[in-house]
Order: C-alpha cells, then structure tokens, then sequence
C-alpha cells in the first residue's frame, strides 16, 4: 500500500471559489480503481492551509491517478485559485492497525 499525506496552500480568498474542483477532484479520485482513501481537509489553525491524504493498493494505481485526466483538470484549477505551496510525500506501507 501508498499512503500519500501532504498539503496544499492557498490565498484565503481563493478557498470558497477552488472548493467546487476540489469536490470534484475527490469524487473522481475515490472511483479509481486501488484508490483506498482520498481526502482534502481545511486547516483549523493556518488559514489557506488543505491537508491532502490518500491511500493506493500499489504504484500501478497511484501512477494512473498521477496521469489521469481529472489529476490535470485539478493542477489548472489550483493554479488558476492561486497555489503557492506544495509539498507531498508518499510512503510505503506494508501493514497497519487499528489505535
């Protein structure tokens, strides 16, 4: 498994208006096949900060979501609101449990 965890960061003012490619980046996301988990979520400390985490059965499914055609709508939505910060890290995980 690939769990992807990361953030993206945004001009305030831009939130409400990226919201919308947001949703739909996520939809599309959670339908792909090996997707396990995919989610944005607002910061409640730094404004303009959405953590980002994911999780992907294997690199074969994470490389067809890095390459699908939604993952480049979402790369012109976010520049278009105004990005300014990107930072992603994947790891692999080879088991887990409940805490």
């Amino acid at each position: 498994m690939i769990v992807i965890a990361g953030f993206y960061r945004f001009p305030v003012d831009q939130l409400e208006a990226v919201r919308p490619a947001m949703a739909k980046m996520i939809e599309l996301s959670r339908a792909e096949p090996g997707c396990s988990h995919y989610a944005f979520s607002h910061d409640v400390v730094e404004p303009g900060l959405v953590r980002v985490s994911e999780a992907w059965q294997d690199e074969d499914a994470l490389q067809a979501h890095a390459t699908s055609a939604h993952m480049a709508e979402w790369r012109a939505a976010s520049a278009a609101h105004g990005i300014h910060d990107r930072t992603i890290t994947a790891y692999e995980v080879s088991g887990s449990r409940s805490l």
